[in-house]
């Protein structure tokens, strides 16, 4: 075996275990990450009928793909939450390669921390037992005429003022 073989293999390895620790990792920060697929996050924008007025939240931004999206094609104003680090580096990432510094932040935090009282627009892909305590959080803290996108899963309690459910995608309007 030569040496590049080799270096080639312990690069592979530690890939390997790279991606282990953060996936586990990802489980005791909170949910793992499974990213909206790029469609289903232009079908919650256009459900929830973003725009330029907006200031859109995404509890759990992932890699910022919604934030991205919300200020690029629909205008909105947008601040992704997200507590894994390497998740907010791609995130900024995306901001930085769109060039959407002006429209668009993310933050490290946990969401259940972060004030969403100016929002006009809430988007999540959380799991249903987050939905459970996310609703307290919402009903506390929005506004009326704020508009919850919620895709997969729903939020107990609350009746959604419309269903896209070939997409799965449920709104709410606080």
């Amino acid at each position: 075996m030569t040496l590049e073989e080799v270096f080639l293999i312990l690069a592979i390895e530690l890939c390997v275990i790279v991606f282990v620790v953060w996936i586990a990792w990802s489980g005791i920060l909170g949910a793992p990450w499974l990213p909206t697929p790029k469609s289903k996050v232009r079908a919650m924008l256009e459900f929830a009928k973003v725009n330029a007025n907006d200031k859109l939240y995404d509890l759990g931004s992932g890699d910022g793909r919604i934030i991205v999206m919300a200020a690029k094609e629909f205008g909105a104003n947008s601040i992704g939450i997200e507590v894994d680090p390497l998740r907010l580096f791609w995130s900024r990432l995306a901001i930085r390669r769109n060039k959407l510094g002006e429209k668009v932040k993310v933050i490290r935090a946990n969401f259940f921390k972060v004030s969403l009282e100016d929002a006009t627009v809430v988007t999540l892909y959380q799991g249903h037992e987050i939905n459970k305590k996310i609703r307290a959080k919402l009903d506390k803290e929005l506004k009326s005429g704020t508009r919850v996108v919620s895709y997969r899963f729903i939020l107990d309690g609350w009746t959604p003022t419309k269903m896209n459910k070939d997409n799965s995608i449920y709104l709410y309007i606080v």
